[in-house]
C-alpha cells in the first residue's frame, strides 16, 4: 500500500439497495480519520447516494490511494481488473456469498480502521490477459482475474478445439469448452468444473476442460510464464467469457491467446489470514454433518 494514503475510493454492488447503509457506514469511518473519500458513479446513482464526491469507474483509478469494495467477489473482479492499471489496492468487505477474495465481514467493518492503522497482509494476484486473432488481426483483448473460458453456445452439443501451449500441440478436443485460469480462479469455475485448487502464491495456471468427451483428458498445470493458445477447429456456435462478466462469440478459426498480464492485482487481507483456514471456512472441510 502506498505510504500515504489521501483518498480512498468506495464501490457497492449496482442492484443491491441494501448496501447503502453499510456505504454510508463505510463512508462515516473513514471521513472520521479525515481521509478524501470519492464513490463510484454508478454506485452513488445506484444506492441513492447524493451530495457525495463521484468519479466514473474509468476515471477513478487515477483519483485514489486505496479502493473498498463493498460486494461479494464478483464485485471485487470487476473493479480490481479496471484499478490494476493504476496500481490501486484493493480491501474486500463480503457481502455477497462464499467472498473467496472480499474477506472482511459486514459484521466487522471496524476492520477497516485497523487496516488503515497498518494492520494487514498484502498479497498479489496475477491477472491474465487474452486476445482472439481472427484471420491474423487481433478483435478484442481483456483482462481476467479468475479465469477465460471457451464454452459452447446455445445449443446443447459439443465444440471442437485445439489446445497449444508455447506452440506445442496439447490435444485436439470435443468438449463443452475448456477453462484457462489463475491460481485465484482456481477455486470458482474450475473447481466446479473437477479442477485442482492452487495455492494464489503459485506462479502458475490450470487448464480444466469442460465435460470432455474423452473422458482421459484431464486438467492440467502449467507455469505462468507459459502462453496457452486455443483454437476453434469447427464452424460451431462458441463464445468466450472472461470472468464470467463479459462474453464474446467466437467464429470457426479464432485464435485465442491467454497469458499472464503484466500489472498484477494487489488486495489488502486482514493481519493474521490464514488461506488455509479461509478454504475450510468457505468450503466446509472437516466439518461435521
Amino acid at each position: 500500500m502506498k505510504a500515504s494514503i489521501g483518498r480512498v475510493g468506495l464501490f457497492g454492488k449496482y442492484g443491491d439497495r441494501g448496501g447503502r447503509e453499510l456505504l454510508e457506514r463505510l463512508y462515516g469511518l473513514l471521513k472520521a480519520r479525515a481521509l478524501g473519500i470519492v464513490v463510484e458513479a454508478e454506485t452513488a446513482a445506484a444506492l441513492g447516494m447524493r451530495d457525495v464526491p463521484t468519479c466514473a469507474l474509468e476515471r477513478i483509478g487515477t483519483e485514489i490511494d486505496l479502493a473498498i469494495v463493498l460486494g461479494g467477489d464478483g464485485t471485487l473482479l470487476g473493479v480490481a481488473r479496471t484499478l490494476a492499471l493504476h496500481h490501486v489496492p484493493l480491501i474486500g468487505i463480503n457481502a455477497g456469498r462464499l467472498g473467496f477474495l472480499a474477506d472482511v465481514s459486514t459484521d466487522n467493518i471496524g476492520m477497516i480502521d485497523h487496516i488503515l492503522d497498518g494492520h494487514y497482509q498484502t498479497e498479489e494476484r496475477f491477472l491474465l490477459s487474452a486476445a482472439i486473432i481472427r484471420d491474423g488481426v487481433p478483435v478484442l483483448t481483456r483482462l481476467a482475474l479468475n479465469d477465460v473460458v471457451v464454452n459452447k453456445g446455445e445449443l446443447a452439443r459439443l465444440i471442437e478445439f485445439e489446445t497449444r501451449i508455447d506452440g506445442q500441440l496439447v490435444s485436439g478436443s470435443r468438449a463443452d469448452g475448456m477453462i484457462v485460469a489463475t491460481p485465484t480462479g482456481s477455486t470458482a469455475y474450475a473447481m466446479s468444473a473437477g479442477g485442482p485448487i492452487l495455492h494464489p502464491t503459485l506462479a502458475a495456471i490450470v487448464l480444466v476442460p469442460i465435460c470432455p468427451q474423452t473422458l482421459s483428458n484431464r486438467p492440467i498445470v502449467v507455469h505462468s510464464g507459459s502462453r496457452v493458445e486455443i483454437v476453434l477447429v469447427s464452424d460451431q456456435s462458441a463464445h468466450v467469457t472472461f470472468d464470467g462478466q463479459s462474453n464474446f462469440r467466437l467464429q470457426n478459426g479464432d485464435r485465442l491467446h491467454v497469458c499472464r498480464a503484466e500489472t498484477p492485482v494487489t488486495l489488502l487481507h486482514p493481519e493474521g489470514r490464514n488461506h488455509y483456514e479461509v478454504l475450510r471456512q468457505k468450503l466446509n472441510w472437516g466439518r461435521r454433518v
